[in-house]
């Protein structure tokens, strides 16, 4: 909604990992790096660790855009919590084969013989986990197994890891010391420093910058980065927000008040009073220039997590499939730039204000419980948002202690009440 006005011609900040806007700080070009010289030398495994939000899946989106897809046959595992033999399985159908056994020795030998064929036309094959810190530690053990499928001097099957710091206490314990002998290559990936983090803001600005402006303040960008503790995804979160609340200050420059506004409702913390109804007046102002093209009003719809379109006539109601990620995304009939400020001025008067809220997973905490502390309900449809909105959760029931969970915005019929 923003865009206009701000002279962008795309979302600079979305969390999605678009390998468009990848910045390559020193850690991320180690990593891309290492991914290259480990597949395209054969050297077997090879690990990539780095904390929540640092863009490691982004490198790996990245790899896979450049890799030589006549020569390299890539397999990648983006739900790894399976079994050997479902690992086994799915190599065996992305490869092609047949599995006409259930017995892993006998699927490893037919595997041998395929990546043989491969070599043999000079294509390499590789198998890229990510989220492997929720990898069976079992399966992990087994994996070892695939490292011994080589010849005299080349390892036949590339295998890349790619994990929280959690996969490296993982590899160091004594059950899984012979996987990690076979580690080749390892790089970490470590969160930005300061001036890492002005280069990535501006990197991004600039990709999706129409006219190359300046959008931020020097006031507002020190108090995004202290708040983002050097972590990509986070820097994405609250400039977007900063960006989608300066638009309904109609300022031009992100200020240092914006920021710490944004980042208080990162936080979870009331906006302040003059700051809230300022937004509310612009709402309502704008609301009245909706009401005289809609002469019949519009319909708010209680759930922000679905795009609908609200026709003119009464109760005439119609739905686009389409699942959305973040507050400003939400959109209810007239035009986007009028819904999504009326979005703002409802989320800003919500108790737990305007989210995106990111919570640190706690010992004992389970997802469904941190679901109904957030929005007051324990209700299966918000899971399945709150899971959408963070990818690495693959199993609602094993989230790791430490890790920052996004819960987006939404109001329950609860809160409606």
């Amino acid at each position: 909604m923003y865009l206009n006005f701000y002279n962008l011609k795309k979302e600079p900040f979305q969390i999605t990992p678009d390998p468009e806007f990848l910045f390559l700080s020193p850690g991320h070009k180690e990593a891309l790096a290492s991914i290259i010289y480990g597949i395209d030398h054969r050297k077997g495994f090879i690990a990539i660790i780095g904390e929540v939000g640092v863009g490691k899946t982004s490198v790996l989106r990245s790899y896979l855009e450049q890799a030589d897809k006549e020569n390299l046959k890539t397999i990648y595992i983006f739900n790894p919590n399976i079994s050997f033999r479902g690992l086994l399985k799915t190599i065996f159908e992305e490869l092609g084969l047949e599995s006409v056994t259930e017995d892993p020795a006998e699927m490893l030998t037919r595997l041998y013989h395929k990546l043989i064929d491969e070599y043999k036309h000079k294509r390499n094959v590789a198998l890229i986990i990510d989220e492997a810190q929720n990898m069976p530690v079992e399966t992990l053990e087994n994996m070892r197994m695939l490292s011994n499928l080589e010849t005299s001097k080349d390892k036949l099957f590339q295998i890349v890891l790619v994990g929280q710091p959690e996969f490296e206490e993982m590899l160091n314990s004594k059950e899984l010391r012979q996987l990690k002998q076979r580690i080749a290559i390892k790089t970490t990936i470590s969160p930005l420093r300061k001036d890492e983090c002005i280069a990535y803001i501006q990197h991004r600005l600039t990709k999706a910058s129409l006219h190359g402006s300046t959008v931020f303040t020097q006031g507002a960008l020190k108090k995004i980065i202290s708040q983002s503790h050097g972590i990509p995804r986070i820097i994405n979160v609250l400039c977007d927000n900063a960006l989608i609340t300066g638009f309904g200050y109609q300022k031009n420059s992100i200020t240092a008040r914006i920021a710490k506004e944004v980042i208080a409702d990162f936080k979870g913390k009331k906006t302040s009073v003059s700051l809230k109804w300022a937004f509310v007046a612009m709402a309502l102002f704008l609301l009245i220039g909706v009401f005289s093209i809609y002469p019949h009003g519009l319909k708010v719809l209680s759930n922000p997590g679905v795009i609908y379109k609200v026709s003119t006539q009464e109760n005439n109601i119609s739905h686009d499939a389409e699942n959305t990620v973040g507050p400003q995304t939400v959109r209810v009939g007239a035009t986007k730039m009028q819904n999504e400020l009326l979005f703002k001025k409802e989320s800003t008067e919500n108790k737990k204000g305007p989210v995106p809220i990111v919570k640190s997973v706690r010992k004992g905490d389970k997802l469904m419980n941190l679901v109904n502390e957030i929005y007051g309900s324990k209700d299966k449809d918000l899971l399945k948002l709150v899971m959408q909105n963070n990818p690495g959760i693959t199993n609602s029931d094993k989230i790791v202690i430490g890790d920052e969970i996004i819960f987006p915005a939404y109001k329950t019929s609860r809160e409606d009440r």
